[in-house]
């Protein structure tokens, strides 16, 4: 029952500190991200771990000015950017921040090798980074980190490659933001298995 306890333990908290073991927290990532599964064992998963200066750089200055100048595109009132501006500040004062890639050169070779699947290897290539990013996720909760997880892309996208020197194939899915809990998540509610649940024997 370890591992189920595990799954119910992890939770979105968006309060997070600084405090955190960087070297057991990159461990945990690259681990669980390496035993992640994906089709044909293509392990298709990249990951930036930004810690550090690079972890704030991230969120005040790059993920801050390329979303203020997304909102005042679009004409947001400058109250609803004062209200995300403490969220990416909120991110920011976390331990670390990950962020999820998928190679997207491997999935076009994928396609070119079994032409008969080239439909399906972008969905599988999207399963993919959802099952690495919340190994990830679990494996922290697992050693009493929080996360959180973002989707600022592809607002962010060029900024990121430019400011990280990301390979072109790579295609940014998600951020994963790291660590220490400041809060005791509220319980979890759950819809009823009558309706989620099928079961069949013939």
């Amino acid at each position: 029952m370890s591992f189920l306890n595990a799954l119910e333990d992890r939770r979105s908290i968006y309060v997070l500190g600084k405090s955190i073991d960087i070297d057991e927290a990159i461990d945990a990532i690259k681990e669980a991200v390496k035993l992640s599964s994906s089709a044909f064992n293509s392990q298709t998963s990249r990951v930036l771990i930004l810690i550090e200066q690079a972890h704030d750089k991230f969120w005040q200055d790059i993920v801050a000015k390329d979303v203020k100048t997304d909102m005042e595109r679009q004409g947001f009132p400058k109250s609803v950017w004062e209200g995300t501006k403490a969220k990416l500040d909120g991110f920011a004062a976390a331990g670390l921040t990950a962020l999820f890639f998928e190679d997207m050169a491997v999935v076009k070779g994928l396609q070119e090798q079994f032409p008969h699947y080239a439909d399906h290897f972008l969905a599988w290539s999207e399963q993919s980074t959802g099952i690495a990013s919340v190994n990830a996720w679990v494996a922290l909760s697992d050693i009493g980190l929080g996360a959180n997880l973002q989707h600022y892309n592809p607002i962010i996208d060029d900024s990121v490659a430019k400011t990280f020197d990301i390979p072109a194939s790579w295609s940014l899915r998600g951020q994963l933001v790291v660590g220490t809990p400041q809060v005791i998540p509220t319980p979890k509610s759950f819809m009823d298995d009558a309706d989620r649940f099928k079961i069949f024997s013939a």
